[in-house]
């Protein structure tokens, strides 16, 4: 729904070269969207952190990923007010303190991108080290989660690293070629292409049951007796539907018997 919106943006933004509110709005929307998918891994990077090693639930862990979404929020307003501001002023210092703005966003947000990698990769560490079974949660094998998180963190990671090149590298004038890194094929790949593999990728994989935790899970071993408890109701409905089985089982042989008393 966000590229949808970006997308739609764009083609009015060309359509109306002159209208600025539209081109502000394409921009901000075009370096927005992906955002949802790094709180999203970032989320499922605690999760596993928590399945692997009790440290995941510590206070301070929780509130390092709170801060994390905090700052992922505010440097996006940032990020806002550099861009609104870069085209409605004409002050060179003004023009460089907004190209800062952008620079730190950027690379900020490469740097979040990254992070579920060495969350994953700490947690199996620790799993190891500690020689602590997992605590499973979600549908699935827990190893098939591991690698799904892994590669959509690794193509997140690589449309926000090579935006963040790009941002870096020296300005060109507009009097001068477009250098390769504006094509459009490369715009479009690294920025929209990416993001569909990644939500094709959730989808087919049913990440919305892999990664389903049971609702009020707090502390060590709550997953674990999440996922015993969802074998129980499991266990009781098809108890239920085998005593409803031989219920109808003989209320056919009964049926059938008076039918034969009768003839």
């Amino acid at each position: 729904m966000a590229r949808i919106v970006t997308c739609t943006l764009r083609i009015a933004s060309v359509s109306l070269p002159t209208n600025i509110r539209l081109a502000i709005a394409a921009s901000i929307f075009v370096a927005a969207g992906i955002l949802l998918i790094f709180i999203i891994n970032l989320i499922w990077s605690q999760r596993i952190l928590r399945a692997h090693h009790p440290v995941g639930w510590h206070p301070f862990i929780r509130w390092v990923f709170i801060g994390l979404y905090v700052v992922i929020v505010f440097t996006l307003a940032i990020l806002i007010t550099a861009v609104v501001q870069s085209f409605y002023t004409l002050r060179p210092r003004t023009k460089t303190i907004d190209r800062s703005l952008q620079l730190y966003g950027s690379t900020l947000f490469a740097i979040v991108s990254f992070l579920p990698i060495p969350i994953v990769g700490l947690s199996l560490a620790l799993s190891r080290a500690s020689k602590r079974e997992v605590e499973k949660f979600g549908q699935g094998r827990h190893r098939t989660k591991i690698y799904v998180l892994l590669t959509g963190a690794t193509l997140c990671c690589l449309g926000a690293s090579y935006r963040a090149g790009t941002s870096w590298m020296t300005p060109v004038p507009l009097s001068q070629p477009e250098p390769t890194r504006f094509y459009k094929g490369w715009f479009y790949f690294m920025n929209f292409g990416i993001e569909i593999m990644i939500v094709y990728l959730y989808a087919v994989m049913r990440v919305d049951l892999r990664f389903h935790v049971p609702n009020g899970a707090h502390g060590p071993g709550s997953y674990r007796k999440g996922a015993q408890g969802g074998e129980e109701v499991v266990r009781r409905t098809s108890d239920v539907e085998s005593m409803g089985d031989m219920e109808r089982t003989e209320t056919e042989e009964e049926t059938k018997r008076k039918e034969g008393q009768e003839v």
